[in-house]
């Protein structure tokens, strides 16, 4: 018997047993839908951190106020390392003041764009003649750098500049949600209109392109004035801090960016050589990293998940195969009558095996691409293949089939002609 032969009587014969073949199937594609769909939508949720939380790029770093430690009782002892540096206390709980951030921006030389903000209001009410939001909109005092620094595009209008900043006027860029609500889809209505937030007016000077959402919060249901406005309005909160972003042209230049802003804005909070840093710097894509580092966790339950279904998939294919080698050793004692040899009856088993494992992997990477995606759109993510995973699939099924379908094999290659052909 050729190689084609042996593998159109495999066919056949898988053919032929569709009920059997088809629970076989269904288990192998169970074990490999859960270990694509989640790779999948994976994959879909580090796209989305990734636009989320990097939207500077790999170029940026944020400078942040940095929390207080919590103290101990007083029973317990400190330790400290010789020549290590201490803690400021006087200044350890303080934010970053709008002093502190003009200063860095006049002390900081670097060729990088900066970028100062402050939280207004996570919950404005925007209102425009008798229509009102909900009060869910964002309030982000910024600069003229903001919108760019943060992924943002003027798509009508224009953005803020250094004047607006400066003198403090009450004027604002808003949101596409925003814009759609009071003014329609067209985006040249909104602008030089007045709108109220939180009962104080602004005149609208631009409109922004649409960005989706992220995690259940639109990313367009936002309004931007400058900080100016922000302490003037809306810093009911004495701890307040702002923030200072910071963009460089080249990611070789990052090192170098950091260091400077790090000596730069020691001396403006005060420090002395002997004293740790009372401030934070975050590069744009650090904490996106870390979430992704946490969903490895995910990838390993998933992993386990398919192993085991896997596992057991496999224990039920090689009783399939053995139970279909007792009811076919009459065929088989034929087969060797005629001149088949040992090696084509344990390579006809062993292709029945590998077929029927490969049919629920194929099932089960389609099945598993299809649910993955699923959380991929309600995500708002682009479709998602994780052809490493897939090729792991195939690789597993084919391994499955093969230690499955191995003993069966042996099995059959070894049965005597005479007793295969008298077997009832």
């Amino acid at each position: 018997m050729t190689l084609r032969d042996t593998l159109s009587l495999s066919f056949r014969t898988v053919r032929s047993n569709r009920l059997r073949t088809g629970i076989t199937v269904a288990i192998i594609a169970l074990g490999i839908t859960a270990l694509i769909g989640i790779n999948t939508a994976i994959v879909a949720i580090k796209q989305k951190f990734l636009e989320s939380f990097s939207s500077m790029g790999a170029t940026g770093f944020t400078i942040r106020y940095q929390e207080p430690r919590r103290g101990f009782h007083n029973d317990e002892v400190k330790k400290e390392k010789r020549g290590a540096k201490k803690e400021k206390k006087s200044n350890m709980g303080k934010p970053i003041t709008v002093r502190q951030v003009e200063a860095f921006k006049t002390a900081y030389t670097f060729p990088a764009q900066i970028s100062a903000n402050i939280m207004g209001n996570r919950s404005a009410i925007v209102a425009y003649q008798n229509q009102k939001t909900n009060p869910n909109v964002w309030l982000v005092g910024g600069d003229e750098n903001y919108a760019s620094l943060n992924g943002f595009a003027v798509l009508y209008g224009r953005d803020m500049n250094s004047l607006d900043v400066e003198t403090g006027r009450n004027v604002c860029v808003i949101g596409k949600d925003i814009a759609t609500r009071f003014f329609g889809e067209n985006v040249e209505r909104p602008v030089d209109k007045v709108i109220r937030v939180d009962n104080i007016p602004f005149r609208i000077i631009g409109v922004l392109k649409p960005k989706g959402s992220t995690f259940g919060r639109s990313l367009d249901n936002l309004v931007i004035i400058s900080y100016t406005s922000v302490r003037r309005y809306f810093n009911s909160n004495p701890n307040a801090s702002f923030n200072i972003q910071v963009k460089v042209p080249d990611i070789k230049m990052m090192d170098g960016a950091i260091g400077e802003a790090t000596s730069a804005f020691r001396p403006i909070r005060q420090l002395t050589v002997t004293e740790t840093d009372n401030f934070m710097i975050d590069k744009s894509d650090s904490f996106a990293e870390m979430l992704i580092r946490n969903l490895s966790f995910v990838t390993i339950a998933a992993l386990l998940i398919g192993v085991i279904t896997l596992v057991g998939a496999a224990i039920g294919l090689m009783n399939i195969m053995l139970v279909a080698v007792t009811e076919r050793t009459k065929e088989i004692g034929l087969v060797k009558a005629i001149g088949g040899k040992r090696k084509n009856i344990r390579y006809q088993f062993l292709y029945e095996s590998i077929i029927i494992s490969l049919l629920g992997a194929a099932f089960g990477i389609i099945l598993g691409i299809i649910l993955g995606n699923i959380v991929g759109i309600l995500l708002s993510t682009s479709f998602v293949v994780p052809w490493d995973w897939v090729f792991t699939g195939v690789i597993i099924c084919s391994l499955v089939g093969l230690l499955a379908g191995l003993y069966p094999a042996i099995k059959a290659g070894k049965l005597n002609p005479i007793e295969a052909l008298r077997y009832e």
